[in-house]
This record gives C-alpha cells, sequence and structure tokens, in this order.
C-alpha cells in the first residue's frame, strides 16, 4: 500500500477524517501498511497496547472472553472503522480481542508516534474525543438493549444493524448475508446458539423473518 493510499484512508476514518491535507500528509508519513489473513489476530485481549489500526478492507470482529470459554462480541468493523484507540491513548492493555474475519488490509500507526502527532496536531484530538464519544453512545445503546428488551426484541435489533452494516435494507425487506452464522450472532447477545436458534424458528413461523440458503430476510424490519 503506498502513502497516497495510506493518506486517502486515513481521510476517510472517523478519527482523522477532516483534518486538512497537510495533517494527512504528516500522518500519512507516520503509517504503514499491515495485513491479516481470514482467522488471525491484530491483537488480543490484556495485550499490550503498540499502536492503532484503520481497516482498509476486510471485515474485524471485536470480542471478548470468559475464562469459561464463552465469548461476547462487542462490534463488527468495516473498513473506514478504527480500531484499538482506547488502550493506545491510556496506556494500558487491550480490552477486547480483535480477529479479521476475512482477508484484511489495514494502515497502522504506532502508539508512539500516535503520541507524538496528539502534540503536534491540536485539532486530532478533537477528533480522537469525538470517536470515544461515538463509543460511549453505542456501549450505552447495547446497555440499554440488554436491560429493557427481551431476546427476541434484541435479536430483531442485532439483525436490523447487521443488514444497514452489511447487507441491504429496504422499506418491506431488510437482508443479512448468511455469512453470519447463528453462533455469531449468539456471540453478539450474550447467549447461547440454542436459545438464538428457537428465536429464528419462532420469528419464521410468526411470519416477521425468512430463512432462504443465501440469507436471513426480514420482512417490513420497520414495523419489528
Amino acid at each position: 500500500m503506498q502513502k497516497n493510499e495510506h493518506h486517502r484512508w486515513l481521510a476517510s476514518s472517523a478519527i482523522f477524517g477532516g483534518l486538512d491535507e497537510a495533517c494527512l500528509a504528516r500522518i500519512a508519513r507516520e503509517a504503514q501498511a499491515v495485513t491479516f489473513p481470514a482467522g488471525a489476530c491484530l491483537f488480543r485481549q490484556d495485550d499490550e497496547a503498540d499502536g492503532l489500526y484503520i481497516l482498509s478492507a476486510g471485515l474485524v470482529r471485536i470480542h471478548i472472553g470468559h475464562r469459561d470459554g464463552r465469548e461476547l462480541t462487542l462490534a463488527l468493523l468495516d473498513p473506514g472503522d478504527v480500531i484499538g484507540e482506547i488502550a493506545l491513548l491510556d496506556g494500558l492493555p487491550r480490552t477486547a480481542t480483535a480477529t479479521a474475519l476475512a482477508p484484511t488490509r489495514t494502515v497502522f500507526v504506532g502508539r508512539k508516534a500516535f503520541v507524538r502527532l496528539l502534540a503536534e496536531i491540536p485539532q486530532l484530538a478533537v477528533h480522537v474525543i469525538l470517536v470515544l464519544c461515538d463509543r460511549l453512545r453505542q456501549n450505552t445503546e447495547q446497555l440499554t438493549a440488554n436491560a429493557f428488551l427481551d431476546l427476541r426484541h434484541r435479536l430483531l435489533k442485532v439483525l436490523r444493524d447487521l443488514a444497514v452494516a452489511h447487507g441491504q435494507i429496504e422499506a418491506e425487506r431488510a437482508t443479512v448475508p448468511t455469512r453470519f452464522t447463528q453462533t455469531d450472532i449468539a456471540q453478539m447477545l450474550g447467549v447461547t446458539r440454542e436459545a438464538v436458534n428457537k428465536q429464528f424458528r419462532a420469528l419464521a413461523r410468526d411470519g416477521v423473518i425468512e430463512l432462504t440458503p443465501g440469507a436471513i430476510v426480514l420482512i417490513r424490519p420497520r414495523e419489528n
């Protein structure tokens, strides 16, 4: 990946987008391309933070694990998303694991370089604050859903979110590609695959979803 490509992906990211050309060029000089095959870990929970990644191609799952083997998916990140900014800023170990679900390309900025850039580019700090605020809002929405919605409606919310981010959504139908398995969805909800399978059967029986070989289809997604 050439420096002009670094520049393009930096400009499209939440944390660096909107900075002027001189700032982006300065940051691009500190960046490097890092690729990961499907299934590889970008970093693991409790690792020392060495930098942040901007996803330029692929799909990355952010998840945490429990000592009993259970996992909870916190987010699925797409090109343009920033990965690993929290531990980068506070210097503490990584709070979650990042795993590539597909062949993945990233633009990497090391921690020492990033801290130096914060001192040199004051407006960068504002962008960092906005990204952290967005993360906080997402976490609040997830906590609210977990506290006040039953599993059926939490599942429908996850399916709508997946359709918006990774599938297709229209007035009458929303489509989620079947590369997201019931196990993947269960890990997003923090429940067992069996519980999700039971809800899928009930939703299909009620005419709320259709299970096809290539996709999960929500019927009238805005009404459910």
